[in-house]
């Protein structure tokens, strides 16, 4: 901690903070280049901090955690209830069974989610940096399981600058240990998404998972064990896209971290005993804590940078400091720049955050949802594809018929095994008939959550024919209606050759 005091200003009219201007850009030296490179190796031990914002990210790293270990082992009639099945291109989402064909809902999720992250951003900034992102969260537990071992921050650093022993090797394959029981059952969870997790757990004690099962445990792991327990605020500061892309989303009406620079400054320590205004110093006795505590290293009195996440733990220790000196709350808080500038309350301030944008953002993220969920909801469980067979357009056969070769492809995704009976009309040929699969029936069986490629043929009699093209139906339907009917029909053509 620095003991000297802010200089003061030689013009005593001049006001005590101006929002922050561009500097021009110069030419970087030797010596700041290698400060830049210390300044990225350095290593951060941030401080522990209790307070509101601290609460809500542990009730979101326990939210998330459990969703995520847990959502595999949920069952859903009888089966994985939410399982990404590569193998045979379908994902099971509870009662939603989504096929290659439905790829149309993977893009609306997608649209979702960025329309989401634009509209939460302009509200208040990184708020899923800062409590829900995998980085943080991850961070968040590899950093308690240190701090139970090693300590809180000055053990923390007093242990890595002491020189190895019997005792640092032994705590530090503790940590160690953990956090590879930690990556490893993460590694193994992400695996169960994509096989069905209860018969993983049986093959992995046999050591029977196949090379790419393999390959992703281990990679999903290993990537958690670094990127949690060694690279932590260099994912967020250096490789995370999301970080400089924010700032065009943010306004001076942004909800974000905000250091009051007016209250604030001049910055010094003092007494509790001592009147901030008699002294001439602002509320900020610079004491460095926002800075210890902050995961990603920054210091917000600096003003809004990319790095900072949005955690709020500057907010908790700063208050915490304020309670000690018995000042007012807020010298850091969730507020935006015209809020503090302008010195707003807290209403004043909200109401003017919600722009045009916030409400075009809000509708169009409405009518996606409710879109996706009225489509959903509208989705026929019965699927049909027809493919003419290029090689035999039509031929005439014995007994005065003249018959069309096509594959037909039946996709049932109910839950229930179906039976499914084939009928085929059209306006211009009075009498069709359809004869389907190796044996030359009506009916084909489908299993659930299953799809059949199988061979149709359809005839019609030569002297109700006349030659060339005829617009023609296939109609399907399901043969036991207790569960409720599975009807479907698709359009093709015939062709009556010469």
């Amino acid at each position: 901690m620095s003991d000297k005091q802010p200089e003061q200003s030689a013009n005593q009219d001049e006001p005590a903070w101006q929002p922050p201007r561009l500097v021009p850009a110069r030419a970087v030296s030797a010596d700041d280049s290698s400060m830049q490179v210390e300044e990225i190796r350095a290593k951060i031990y941030p401080r522990s901090v209790n307070g509101v914002f601290a609460k809500w990210r542990i009730i979101l790293v326990l939210a998330t955690q459990a969703v995520f270990y847990g959502l595999p082992w949920l069952q859903w009639n009888g089966r994985q209830a939410v399982l990404f099945d590569l193998a045979e291109r379908k994902f099971y989402i509870f009662g939603i069974v989504l096929w290659p064909q439905d790829v149309f809902y993977l893009a609306i999720i997608l649209i979702i989610s960025a329309y989401g992250l634009f509209l939460f951003t302009a509200l208040a900034g990184r708020l899923f940096c800062g409590y829900a992102c995998p980085q943080t969260v991850y961070t968040e537990i590899f950093m308690w399981i240190e701090r139970k071992i090693e300590g809180d921050r000055v053990a923390r650093i007093r242990l890595d600058e002491s020189p190895m022993s019997w005792r640092k090797f032994r705590v530090k394959a503790a940590k160690h240990f953990l956090w590879i029981a930690v990556a490893w059952w993460t590694g193994s969870t992400f695996i169960g998404y994509f096989s069905p997790i209860r018969e993983l757990g049986v093959e992995l004690l046999h050591f029977e998972l196949s090379f790419w099962q393999w390959f992703w445990m281990i990679f999903y792991s290993f990537a958690t064990w670094g990127n949690a327990g060694f690279m932590r605020e260099s994912v967020c500061k250096y490789m995370c896209p999301y970080a400089r892309f924010q700032s065009v989303m943010v306004d001076k009406d942004t909800f974000v971290v905000t250091y009051d620079r007016i209250r604030g400054e001049p910055r010094g320590r003092r007494s509790k005993k001592i009147i901030p205004s008699q002294a001439g110093l602002g509320d900020c006795v610079d004491c460095t804590i926002c800075v210890q505590v902050c995961p990603t290293g920054i210091d917000i009195r600096d003003g809004l940078q990319y790095m900072c996440i949005g955690c709020g733990a500057c907010i908790d220790a700063c208050d915490q400091v304020m309670d000690k000196m018995n000042y007012p709350r807020g010298l850091i808080r969730y507020t935006s720049e015209s809020g503090m500038l302008d010195r707003l309350d807290r209403k004043q301030a909200r109401k003017r955050l919600f722009k045009p944008r916030i409400y075009v953002y809000i509708a169009l993220l409405s009518i996606f949802i409710i879109g996706l969920l009225v489509s959903l909801s509208l989705r026929s469980p019965l699927r049909v594809d027809i493919v003419r067979d290029r090689g035999v357009l039509g031929r005439e056969i014995p007994g005065g018929m003249i018959e069309n070769i096509y594959r037909i492809q039946v996709i049932n995704m109910s839950e229930k095994d179906q039976k499914f009976v084939l009928k085929a009309t059209s306006s211009d040929i009075p009498q069709v008939t359809v004869l389907v699969g190796e044996e030359g029936g009506q009916q084909i069986d489908v299993p659930a959550f299953s799809n059949q490629w199988v061979p149709m043929v359809i005839r019609v009699p030569v002297q109700d024919s006349a030659r060339g093209l005829h617009p023609l139906t296939l109609h399907i339907e399901n043969t036991d209606k207790t569960e409720g009917t599975l009807s479907a029909q698709q359009d093709t053509t015939f062709f009556v050759p010469n």
